[in-house]
């Protein structure tokens, strides 16, 4: 994601508190949302603050910050949810929102939007046995 002569998406898009606002606004856009807030249905507050920081912690390490992340990776996390093609466009819509929100254009954008979609064939109906 990074050449040798380009600083990581990490710094580019203004470092940790940058990354932590972008979730701070994904976050309530995903939980809220009619068909994907279902996923998260019965966290308690302290579990969704969990998850939020791994979220956090997670993006951090992976666009190149010196951030750790201690979680499960996505095959494993998303395993049996059986979250459909469906679901993942609303999510890819709320993330193209939140970085609107946050005035996320060109290149970093493109990055961002990159990054996700790599992920998409881990989330989308993943189901391990």
């Amino acid at each position: 994601m990074t050449s040798p002569s380009r600083k990581p998406l990490y710094e580019r898009l203004g470092g940790y508190d940058a990354v932590a606002a972008f979730v701070d606004d994904l976050l309530p856009r995903l939980t809220s949302d009619p068909q994907i807030g279902v996923y998260w249905k019965g966290h308690c507050k302290d579990s969704m603050k969990t998850h939020r920081q791994l979220i956090v912690d997670f993006l951090g390490e992976a666009f190149g910050g010196p951030v750790t992340y201690r979680g499960r990776d996505m095959k494993t996390s998303h395993d049996g949810l059986d979250i459909s093609e469906r679901d993942w466009k609303i999510f890819v819509g709320h993330t193209v929102a939140t970085l609107d929100s946050l005035e996320v254009f060109g290149e970093e954008r493109a990055d961002c939007l990159s990054f996700v979609a790599d992920f998409e064939g881990d989330i989308v109906g993943s189901s391990q046995s």
